[in-house]
């Protein structure tokens, strides 16, 4: 065999080391309680549900 198979051989490992190095294992699992944002909840506004008989004027008049 020639020097330059030989070389190309061994450049080829250290690539294959490399990469091994870098993309050989899997990232760290997520934990289920990181997937998941809480928020407290806004207290209820009754009057938002509030009947407002002059509503479907301003809705549909103007």
């Amino acid at each position: 065999m020639s020097q330059g198979t030989v070389r190309t051989h061994e450049d080829a490992d250290g690539a294959a080391a490399a990469r091994h190095a870098r993309f050989g294992h899997l990232p760290e699992p997520v934990r289920v309680e990181d997937m998941v944002e809480e928020r407290p909840a806004v207290p209820d506004d009754p009057a938002r549900r509030d009947y407002d008989p002059d509503e479907w004027l301003v809705r549909y008049c103007l």
